[in-house]
């Protein structure tokens, strides 16, 4: 085994601003949207949910179901996420249940689709998909996470207008969206969501921000007329709490566990500092020499996208992958490399071993190596002894712990762990 640095723990603190009551903020925001003067009684409204985890999501939309009630509207649940779960209803209502969504626990059906028609063109002649299922309904509200993207920037990113446009796309709007390449996709984005906002019965949206340690920071009601531009400020203010390594700079990056819900790309693009889009520079910082990661997370039912944006990782990470869910995800953004299995290994140990070896020009007592427990959860790290004298006193980092051994059990696995549950 090459030689280790000893390895300390830190905490980082971030801005937390937080919603202590979802229920009743989202209660509250939609009230402003004044849906009972659109809703008439007995109508059906649909309301879109997706296929990423989202904090609060279940009490936000038991909330929403509860206010279309109450103005004598029969709210149903429309999935609308693209491509995933297969492309299809039975992979679709699959992946909601992994997320706690089923009809038992909302109290309201639950229609998956998978069935296109086009509802209108942009002026250049591209035609903006719909599901079938979002044109049988009296109404749309649309509720989601706002957040900066993984594979594009622009006015607006991941949030209510990707929700229509590649989730209520279906799978012919996410292969046709994605298709088009980065570079577009912000422009595109913005035309197609403002067909479908005109041709739908769109009654206004929940726009969703978390802080750092992925608690509801702000729920705030989106009208439909000034769903894109009020959606670009939350953007930019989502931004703001978003978390960071706590160096730019760094030899290895290990991360104890990948998954789809944690970020769309299974790891974080904007955290790691690359994107592997053919034609794309990458991020300037942070800059990492080497990225290893150990595990694969349950939830993302052995979709493993993003395994191609880390240079080594285990077999038992592989072992868990289902190609069909994840080259389906790749070859749909067409971010193909994201899907390619890099170097792994039997154990984390050789695992390891072998990317000290890559970095062997550098002596133990100067690596830079950061152990996160997945790319969303950045409050706790440990950091080998090179870094503490950079760390020691900015502020906003807490040196917690002595130096600690890198050490392995019996089947070879790291002893030296943050934990995929850590909120700080």
């Amino acid at each position: 085994m090459a030689k280790l640095p000893k390895m300390v723990r830190i905490k980082q603190t971030f801005a937390r601003p937080r919603v202590d009551d979802a229920s009743a903020v989202a209660t509250a925001e939609l009230a402003k949207l004044s849906l009972g003067d659109r809703i008439k009684p007995g109508q059906t409204v649909g309301i879109t949910v997706g296929s990423r985890g989202i904090q609060n999501i279940l009490t936000i939309l038991k909330a929403a179901i509860g206010y279309v009630r109450s103005l004598g509207a029969q709210p149903i649940l429309l999935a609308a996420m693209g491509s995933h779960g297969g492309g299809t209803e039975a992979g679709q209502l699959e992946v909601l249940a992994g997320l706690g969504i089923t009809e038992e626990a909302m109290g309201a059906p639950i229609v998956p689709c998978a069935i296109n028609e086009i509802i209108g063109h942009t002026r250049e002649g591209i035609p903006a998909y719909i599901l079938k299922s979002a044109l049988e309904v009296d109404g749309i509200l649309v509720i989601n996470r706002v957040k900066t993207h993984t594979s594009f920037k622009g006015k607006v990113e991941s949030g209510l207008i990707k929700k229509l446009v590649v989730g209520l796309g279906g799978p012919l709007g996410a292969q046709q969206f994605h298709g088009f390449g980065s570079a577009e996709l912000p422009r595109l984005l913005v035309e197609i969501g403002e067909v479908l906002l005109a041709k739908l019965p769109i009654l206004g949206g929940l726009a969703i921000i978390e802080n750092a340690y992925e608690e509801t920071a702000l729920i705030r009601a989106v009208s439909p007329a000034g769903m894109i531009d009020e959606e670009s400020d939350l953007l930019a203010y989502s931004k703001s709490l978003m978390p960071a390594l706590p160096a730019d700079n760094l030899d290895l990056l290990i991360i104890e566990e990948m998954g789809k819900n944690y970020s769309g790309t299974g790891i974080d693009t904007n955290i790691i500092g690359r994107a592997r889009i053919q034609g794309v520079p990458e991020p300037e910082k942070p800059f990492i020499k080497r990225i290893a990661v150990l595990d694969l997370s349950h939830e993302s039912h052995g979709n493993a996208t993003g395994i191609g944006l880390a240079d080594f990782v285990t077999k038992k990470l592989v072992d868990k992958m289902d190609r069909h869910s994840t080259y389906l995800n790749c070859l749909t953004s067409t971010f193909v490399v994201r899907a390619a299995i890099p170097m792994y290994f039997d154990t984390e140990e050789k695992l390891l071993d072998a990317a000290l070896y890559s970095l062997s020009g550098i002596p133990a007592e100067k690596l830079r190596i950061v152990i996160i427990p997945n790319t969303l959860f950045l409050t706790e790290c440990l950091v080998s002894e090179a870094l503490i004298p950079e760390l020691a006193a900015r502020p906003g980092i807490e040196i917690c712990g002595e130096p600690e051994e890198f050490t392995f059990d019996g089947e070879g696995n790291l002893r030296l762990r943050i934990g995929r549950t850590v909120h700080g």
